[in-house]
């Protein structure tokens, strides 16, 4: 079965773990490097936007997020394609840390302000100053900004869907059951503060996927579409050859001579965008097909032909 995880999502599962695992043996060291703090502590560091989405606090709290990654992050990888959904997971996880970010700052405010009503700025930095330690221990862990990104992804990609979710004893469409997630952090958000979990960061990590998806939904033909992944690296790598072999020769390259074969430039690039549109529209009845029915509606030929064309970008 493991086999049968696309690239991104495996590599994320298997990294995790690992990191688990090692925080097991170096907690300490790994917590003061690799866990967001609070970004007026004196252990915060940026990079610290990207580790902090592999560290987690508790078996528990691994397992529940690598199984929804491994349940929704699969479909969407296969739909999408690996550049796309790393980008997207790594965005939404760096965006769900900036959120956190933002409530630690409020909650110092109100803090600071409390004992000092008549600080100022840079009377609220001396205060961050001299709290330095206590401030170290505002630290944020986890994937779940990330997870719940891809949570959303699958919502708005197949809100029709069908899911069983424990305790309910009927399955609902995907797109109540991420409405319903995204309230309950709401709620959990506002009336449940200090119960250690990072409500505002999951509700971050949704609402940069939604702008995502709705960026790329308004752009089709910008470099995350179906094929623009694969175009765009082909045009700089062609342009990068191109210029080497320009600064080699001191001529610029004509791109529309007839070569050996007798063919132009421009011929091929016709019977490659012939083969390319005949693919996209074979793909785009694949995409139709789980939308209507589902993933588990495709035959093992269609779910390998997706698994190909993703591969290819």
């Amino acid at each position: 079965m493991f086999r049968n995880i696309p690239t991104v999502t495996k590599n994320l599962l298997v990294i995790n773990v690992i990191v688990y695992l090692a925080s097991l043996v170096f907690g300490p060291v790994m917590e003061k490097y690799g866990a967001l703090h609070f970004f007026l502590a004196s252990d915060w560091n940026p990079l610290q936007f990207i580790t902090y989405q592999f560290m987690h606090g508790s078996f528990t709290h691994l397992f529940f997020n690598m199984f929804a990654l491994w349940m929704f992050g699969c479909v969407i990888e296969n739909v999408w394609g690996p550049r796309k959904f790393i980008f997207y997971y790594i965005v939404c996880g760096v965006f769900a840390g900036f959120c956190q970010e933002i409530v630690q700052t409020i909650q110092f405010y109100f803090i600071a302000t409390s004992q000092f009503p008549e600080a100022s700025l840079g009377g609220l930095l001396e205060i961050a100053h001299n709290s330095s330690e206590v401030l170290n221990s505002w630290l944020t862990i986890g994937a779940s900004g990330a997870v719940y990104a891809i949570l959303l992804a699958f919502g708005m990609t197949f809100p029709n869907e069908r899911i069983f979710i424990f305790p309910l004893p009927v399955p609902i469409k995907a797109k109540w059951f991420v409405l319903i997630y995204a309230a309950i952090e709401l709620f959990s958000a506002i009336s449940s503060r200090g119960d250690g979990v990072a409500h505002m960061a999951h509700l971050g990590g949704m609402l940069s996927g939604f702008l995502l998806i709705l960026y790329w939904r308004k752009h089709p033909g910008s470099h995350f579409n179906l094929n623009g992944s694969r175009q765009f690296f082909d045009r700089w790598g062609g342009r990068n050859r191109q210029q080497g072999q320009s600064r080699d020769t001191g001529y610029t390259i004509n791109t529309g001579h007839t070569g050996f074969s007798g063919r132009t430039d421009s011929t091929i690039d016709m019977d490659y965008n012939a083969r390319q549109k005949e693919r996209q529209e074979e793909i785009d009845k694949i995409l139709d097909k789980i939308r209507k029915s589902g993933y588990d509606s495709l035959t093992k030929e269609e779910k390998q032909r997706l698994f190909e064309a993703s591969h290819q970008r």
